[in-house]
């Protein structure tokens, strides 16, 4: 989670360090719905892939599961949720979603936000199933990822969508349509029952003030003006979302394990 190198850090982890809380490409009104539409409850055993900085993982604790474990790739990110979050029955663990170290159907709910579109398409499927593993049969799954739109988009403006994504973000983003993540999810053995869309306006200055509240929007603007390296690298991804923001989107969806 340090950030050395504004140069060539990973996009969220820069605006991470300017202080923004809500990273994730739909902003907290997705999330929200993302959380409202698994219903959680005290019966439930929760499982999180990648928790960052466990916005998400507050809003989800708050409906007082039986047990919640976030699993992070990111060492620091563990620690620092295991001091800044504590409770009975929770816990943060180092692990890949790949391969979590859980024994199988011990889930009812399973969720992972803005990591699946930073993956190649074959590993998108072993951590889908992956997610499938862990839950016992009638659990749900949740993802909260960046789209792509139409869903008959074509293949020369996606693959040059996910070059310039990649580039600016610096990190590998493959971004997809409501159909292609469907599929893909589906192919994994799961019922996809409920689909939420919002626009990708991660860094305009509205979602900005609804994501961060309007004071810590100043202070994280503050933040940025006062950092040449991360102003320019955070304008470079502005400027790619906003070129192609008829052609992108954030979607969450719910399935069930059958």
């Amino acid at each position: 989670m340090e950030v050395l190198d504004m140069k060539t850090a990973q996009g969220h982890w820069i605006l991470a360090k300017m202080g923004k809380k809500v990273l994730r490409p739909g902003g907290k009104e997705l999330t929200q719905k993302l959380i409202e539409n698994l219903d959680i409850t005290n019966k439930d055993n929760v499982i999180e892939f990648a928790p960052g900085l466990g916005f998400t993982a507050a809003m989800a604790i708050a409906k007082n599961p039986h047990s919640y474990t976030g699993v992070d790739a990111d060492v620091q990110a563990v620690v620092l949720l295991n001091n800044k979050i504590k409770g009975d029955h929770i816990r943060f663990i180092n692990g890949n979603a790949e391969s979590v170290e859980l024994p199988e159907a011990s889930a009812t709910k399973v969720y992972g936000e803005a990591m699946l579109t930073m993956h190649a398409d074959h590993r998108k499927e072993k951590i889908i199933s992956e997610a499938y593993r862990l839950l016992k049969p009638g659990g749900l799954y949740a993802i909260h990822e960046i789209g792509l739109t139409p869903n008959g988009i074509s293949e020369e403006l996606k693959g040059t969508i996910q070059k310039d994504l990649s580039k600016c973000i610096h990190v590998n983003a493959r971004p997809l349509t409501v159909d292609e993540w469907t599929q893909l999810i589906e192919k994994s053995g799961f019922e996809v029952i409920k689909v939420e869309t919002n626009g990708m306006y991660l860094l305009e200055t509205k979602r900005f003030i609804s994501d961060e509240g309007f004071f810590r929007s100043l202070k994280i603007a503050y933040n940025i003006y006062s950092n040449p390296e991360a102003k320019k690298r955070i304008m470079a991804m502005r400027k790619v979302f906003r070129q192609y923001q008829k052609d992108m989107n954030s979607i969450v969806i719910v399935a069930k394990k059958l």
